[in-house]
């Protein structure tokens, strides 16, 4: 559906649920992310940009402390209180809204009750940071409705801590502050240890090369999966550095070389160190990748690209048959320059540098034969880099 005509939907399904017309609208972006995996809540370096797919939020401000929120994907209402925000349903999507109100609330007393209707794009469960989009448009919606004294570092930082504080899963700042700050045919490398970013231009249009998502039609679910189990094993693999290596003051694995790494392996193997090996060769590749990305190598980005995949797949065990598979496809193809799964993994989707002229072979080649093999309805999205989070007055 053209965004205008997604706008014009969301303002007409907010006149219908609330009987008046909102006063504003905020949008915020999916993401994928082009390397960097699993090393955002190790300090690590990521390379996400924003993709065309997003989340809308139409609001009007009430007179009360009451939060009236509507899913449109769901046709299901939420209601609550500022002064008493309680959990609804397990893993349902009022607890993004309750979470982020949250948040806010407690850090800005001026945000008050509000009427809101959520309609979104973006695939759920496919790694493309769903839950980021939608925390930060209703952040974004309740900055402009009461002129909250937030900028977008911070927004995306208050989105961060209502998802690991009240949702319930530990994910790192990558998601919410690609969101929030991606700039438009730029990726967006983050230092998730000091915030530090910089735009990186992709001149993907001059290479004639397009970035295509491929979703693998398994949905995987954060909560669910083995996230939070791969950060605990992280933590135990900085309790064993810390004794190997003889560091007693070793905090993040950002602060880990590889010849440590090695160093330590060499005296046993043991699965946390694995988890280490991934997420140290993985910082490394994108500060490689960025410099590839400037001088407009996509081969080396490619071949980092596929690295990574390895890595994950190998030593942090995030892939599955079905990632592997797409991956597989598309690398055997001489148009694809690289492919590697991306978001958390266990299902989800893979992010693929292919030939722009070649769309269509990379259906044929890649996607058919996965539907083929797999009899799972594997779909593609080509995107290119969008803006982050933007609101605008009614």
């Amino acid at each position: 559906m053209p965004h205008e005509q997604r706008v014009e939907t969301l303002a007409a399904a907010f006149v219908r649920e609330f009987g008046r017309a909102p006063e504003g609208i905020a949008e915020a972006p999916g993401r994928v992310n082009l390397i960097g995996e699993h090393v955002d809540y190790n300090d690590g370096l990521v390379l996400p940009f924003a993709i065309d797919r997003s989340v809308l939020v139409a609001w009007a401000r009430r007179d009360d402390d009451a939060v009236w929120a509507y899913s449109a994907h769901y046709g299901e209402h939420s209601r609550f209180n500022l002064a008493n925000i309680t959990h609804a349903a397990p893993g349902s999507w009022a607890n993004y809204v309750r979470g982020v109100a949250a948040v806010l609330r407690a850090g800005h007393a001026a945000a008050g009750g509000i009427d809101l209707v959520i309609a979104g794009n973006v695939p759920e469960g496919a790694g493309l940071s769903s839950s980021a989009a939608m925390e930060v448009a209703l952040a974004g919606a309740l900055r402009d409705a009461f002129a909250l004294p937030l900028d977008d570092v911070a927004l995306a930082r208050l989105c961060q801590r209502a998802e690991n504080e009240f949702v319930g899963v530990q994910c790192g700042i990558m998601d919410q502050f690609a969101s929030a700050l991606s700039q438009r045919d730029h990726a967006l490398l983050i230092d998730c240890r000091t915030l530090a970013h910089e735009a990186v231009p992709l001149r993907l249009d001059a290479a004639g090369l397009c970035v295509v998502i491929a979703n693998s039609a398994v949905r995987r679910e954060l909560i669910a999966s083995a996230y939070n189990d791969r950060r605990a094993e992280c933590d135990a693999a900085l309790v064993e550095l810390r004794q190997r290596l003889d560091r007693p003051g070793l905090t993040s694995l950002r602060d880990v070389t590889q010849s440590d790494l090695d160093r330590a392996i060499a005296s046993g193997e043991t699965l946390p160190l694995r988890r280490a090996r991934h997420v140290v060769s993985e910082i490394a590749r994108v500060a490689a990748a960025v410099e590839a990305l400037r001088r407009d190598d996509f081969a080396e980005t490619g071949q980092l690209m596929q690295e990574s995949h390895q890595s994950l797949r190998n030593d942090y065990e995030v892939s599955s048959r079905e990632l592997d598979l797409l991956v597989g496809l598309a690398t055997a193809q001489e148009y694809v320059a690289g492919a590697r799964l991306t978001g958390a993994g266990f299902g989800g989707c893979t992010v693929n540098l292919v030939r722009a002229d070649r769309i269509d072979a990379f259906e044929r080649d890649v996607i058919a034969l996965y539907r083929a093999q797999t009899g799972l309805p594997a779909e593609i999205y080509v995107t290119p880099a969008r803006d982050g989070l933007r609101a605008w007055r009614l």
